[in-house]
């Protein structure tokens, strides 16, 4: 298998933006749009031989769902099962994710676990009360942060911000608390999976020969390329994984890279190519190692 591109799906969202510029000129959509999917299961392959099919098509339980997200205003607070509690659901593995910065206002947040001290009870209070902010751990974040968000930990996303989110392939979220909105609320689910001391917050990058890598968990690693006009990088993929343009033109693999679009790549060493530079995310799966 070689290479492809994959064209983004974007998804309405009533928390979304209208325009999504720079980095798409048209989503197809007359609604506010919150979310374009890169690698979704529905997700169609842009060019080459196996043009029009799905990405679940080509690649049966991808397990990376990468996304782009645009807020407008703040999203729910929400919360995701893990592996086990997802597992006992019928779905084949939980959703812990992160999100790296891409764009940010002055004085944009995110909200990333409960306060220390915070009980069951108290969250139960805060939302009849509609105080559940209050018990939240609020994080300022901008270009270039990384936020881990682990399965279990309450968390939400405040307006201003454009976020690059990489996680399992898992579209399950309850929300807890939805400032008023007439959208349904998942209370009983939500609470039995929430988790009152997580490992969530911002990771430091940490400088590799030749990348910067931004996470690293047993679920994924995302590393940053920033490579050079008329220069050329390799990635190496161990199990399954994506290149995301985030500035910039290129190739990897002999497929075309852009900004805001992600090309998938198969196992084992590709090389990246550009004329003028280019920035991408390379979001993989780890092997046995990471995951001990």
């Amino acid at each position: 298998m070689t290479s492809f591109g994959l064209k983004p799906t974007f998804a309405a969202r009533i928390w979304g933006r209208e325009s999504l510029a720079p980095w798409y000129t048209s989503t197809g959509l007359d609604e506010k749009v919150g979310e374009a999917w890169l690698t979704g299961p529905k997700s169609v392959v842009s060019g080459g031989e196996l043009a029009g099919k799905t990405l679940e098509e080509v690649w049966p339980e991808f397990p990376l769902l990468v996304k782009m997200l645009f807020p407008e205003e703040k999203l729910s607070v929400q919360v995701h099962p893990d592996d086990a509690e997802a597992q006992k659901l019928g779905l084949a593995r939980g959703k812990t994710e992160c999100w790296y910065v891409l764009a940010a206002e002055p004085g944009a947040t995110v909200a990333c676990g409960l306060k220390p001290g915070v009980q069951v009870g108290d969250v139960v209070m805060a939302v009849q009360t509609g105080q559940l902010e209050r018990l939240l751990e609020i994080v300022p974040v901008s270009v270039g942060d990384m936020v881990f968000v682990d399965a279990g930990t309450v968390h939400a996303i405040g307006p201003g911000v454009t976020l690059l989110e990489v996680q399992q392939t898992c579209d399950v979220t309850y929300r807890l608390y939805d400032y008023g909105r007439p959208r349904e609320l998942h209370l009983e689910a939500g609470l039995a999976v929430v988790k009152l001391e997580t490992a969530a917050g911002k990771v430091p990058p940490r400088a590799m020969d030749g990348f910067t890598r931004l996470i690293e968990t047993k679920y994924f690693v995302v590393d940053r390329y920033d490579v050079a006009a008329g220069g050329t990088a390799k990635v190496k993929n161990v199990s399954a994984g994506c290149v995301v343009g985030l500035n910039g033109t290129g190739t990897v693999g002999g497929a075309t890279v852009i900004a805001g679009q992600a090309v998938v790549v198969p196992v084992g060493e590709s090389v990246v190519t550009t004329a003028d530079g280019l920035t991408l995310a390379w979001c993989w799966e780890p092997n046995d190692d990471l995951r001990e």
